[in-house]
């Protein structure tokens, strides 16, 4: 699913692809918030993206991704 995260004070977003599931992304985002702590999630390439949870200004969390669709190469 793909992750866009917006970071105050800088006109760039973080876009990220994960395999963690929207809930897990939520819990994350919201303990983050709450605490000050970091905000660590994988992307599905295997990087590490770390935004400090004082400086989110936003977490949009796009949809599952669906399988490939087309023909199976025989």
């Amino acid at each position: 699913m793909e992750i866009r995260i917006g970071v105050q004070h800088s006109a760039r977003e973080v876009t990220l692809e994960t395999e963690h599931t929207a809930e897990e992304v939520r819990e994350r985002v919201a303990a983050a918030i709450a605490d000050g702590s970091l905000l660590q999630l994988d992307d599905a390439k295997g990087r590490t993206v770390l935004v400090p949870g004082e400086k989110i200004a936003f977490v949009e969390i796009g949809a599952q991704k669906a399988g490939p669709l087309g023909f199976a190469a025989r």
